[in-house]
């Protein structure tokens, strides 16, 4: 009987055994064969979770920068640190006295880094107001952003990014993202075009030199005077049809209090705009509303709609777990808590890597495939940690950033993974069913590659692999 177990035993050990040399024998035909990689690098790594074993590795340990699955490392450390039930909080308090609706003190807005933070929470904070019984205020309004330092964009971050709504300008109050929503109508033949701007706000300013249906006036521009650190909408050239742009704003914490001291005017509420400030609340401030946001609402939006300013604000409150100060937080506090959990939790040796943001848009952020494997794996094996995580990833086409990849075939549905796009470098990284049922974890990363549609297909390609194992 022994005998017998013993013969099934090697026999099943023997077919594992050879599908896992066919599926590398097929990664390493695909590496040697794809054009793209006549002229360009790639890392990959791939792990059976369900043997606990690697099944395959090509140039895995080498360092690479990783575009947006620097999130994988962003998402599992705020986890584990923060945990899932963490909340951002935007606070309202005051100092003084309030007498018949008239503050003779301070109103603060405490900013808590929620980048979800849009019009109408805004409104939310301006009925708080209303509703504390505050008609008039004597003193000044005032932004609390201490938590963090006065860098506002994060370490090796490109500067002609800007005005573009990928690249905010980070603070601990952020209003609709940190951007501008500007729409375009044409009217009469000749007339300037329409113009409608949201958040609606006194803080920006419109120069419209647009016009309606002359083609002779040329494309429609809509851009602002960044090279000025400014916040005129600049629009020129011809509107034919209704068009529209998200900006970036220059200097996210006046365009949040500017613009909240614009809501409480229209409220009916008297404040002097020349009063607004910035200073830290002080510890006995009468608190009069907070505004909160699960953690799991920015997770999601991080990992699925790849968000930058999602991710950065995860990485800036892990500065508040540094054991230290909470208040003038540097990337520097953030990346301790990530060096830190890579050190105890994953056996990695900080050293040997370099992250500095959480989005992972800095050109200065070096990893390996393993690295970021080792993430995935930690994820998989705390379902506390999982759950959350792998809800956030987008779906083979079905959502997010996969939404219009791997739609047919075994990869539909099946692949749960983060992508990562920066100039030169295109990246993906998750979990993937194969068909013997067993769940991979893989990590690629394509480097040095300018043409990105190419280096998406050849990861779609080792997804299908994988999928396909048996």
């Amino acid at each position: 009987m022994k005998q017998i177990i013993l013969i099934v035993l090697c026999g099943w050990m023997s077919v594992v055994a050879s599908a896992h040399n066919f599926l590398a024998g097929k990664l390493d035909t695909l590496i040697q064969t794809a054009s793209l990689l006549k002229t360009s690098e790639v890392g990959l790594v791939v792990y059976d979770l369900t043997d606990n074993k690697e099944l395959y590795s090509y140039q895995a340990d080498k360092l690479y920068r990783p575009a947006s699955i620097e999130k994988v490392i962003t998402a599992v450390t705020a986890l584990a640190t923060l945990g899932n039930d963490y909340q951002f909080q935007t606070r309202l308090a005051y100092s003084g006295t309030l007498n018949g609706g008239v503050l003779d003190g301070d109103l603060y807005v405490i900013g808590g880094f929620d980048p979800e933070f849009m019009e109408q929470d805004m409104k939310r904070l301006t009925q708080a107001v209303s509703e504390a019984g505050i008609t008039s205020l004597n003193g000044r309004l005032i932004g609390d952003v201490s938590l963090m330092d006065s860098i506002y964009w994060g370490t090796g971050w490109v500067w002609d990014d800007t005005p573009e709504p990928f690249q905010p300008y980070l603070s601990p109050l952020m209003l609709n993202r940190g951007c501008m929503s500007i729409t375009v109508t044409p009217s009469e033949k000749g007339d300037t075009g329409i113009v409608k701007i949201l958040p609606e706000s006194d803080f920006y300013h419109v120069d419209n030199r647009s016009v309606s249906h002359i083609p002779s006036a040329g494309s429609l521009s809509i851009s602002r005077n960044w090279l000025e650190n400014g916040n005129t909408i600049q629009i020129t050239g011809n509107v034919s049809s209704t068009r529209g742009r998200l900006l970036n704003v220059f200097d996210s914490k006046s365009f949040f209090m500017e613009t909240f001291c614009y809501q409480l005017l229209q409220e009916g509420i008297a404040v002097n705009r020349d009063s607004i400030g910035y200073a830290e609340a002080p510890e006995d401030a009468s608190e009069i509303y907070t505004f909160r946001r699960p953690l799991e609402w920015v997770l999601k939006r991080a990992l699925k709609k790849s968000d930058n300013l999602s991710a950065e604000a995860l990485f800036r409150l892990l500065g508040t777990a540094n054991g230290k100060a909470t208040s003038g937080l540097g990337f520097e506090d953030s990346q301790r808590v990530i060096y830190r959990f890579m050190r105890q939790s994953l056996g990695y040796r900080p050293g040997n890597y370099k992250i500095v943001d959480g989005s992972g848009v800095s050109v200065y952020n070096y990893v390996s495939p393993k690295l970021i494997l080792a993430y995935l794996n930690y994820a998989y094996r705390h379902p506390d940690i999982f759950h959350p995580f792998y809800e956030g990833l987008p779906v083979a086409g079905v959502d997010g950033t996969l939404r219009y990849r791997m739609s047919r075939g075994k990869t539909f549905r099946n692949v749960h993974a983060k992508t990562g796009t920066v100039t030169g470098v295109c990246s993906l990284a998750g979990y993937v069913t194969a068909a013997n049922g067993h769940k991979l974890s893989f990590v690629i990363i394509n480097q040095n590659v300018l043409k990105a549609r190419m280096a998406r297909k050849f990861q779609d390609d080792v997804c299908t692999l994988l999928s396909e194992m048996d």
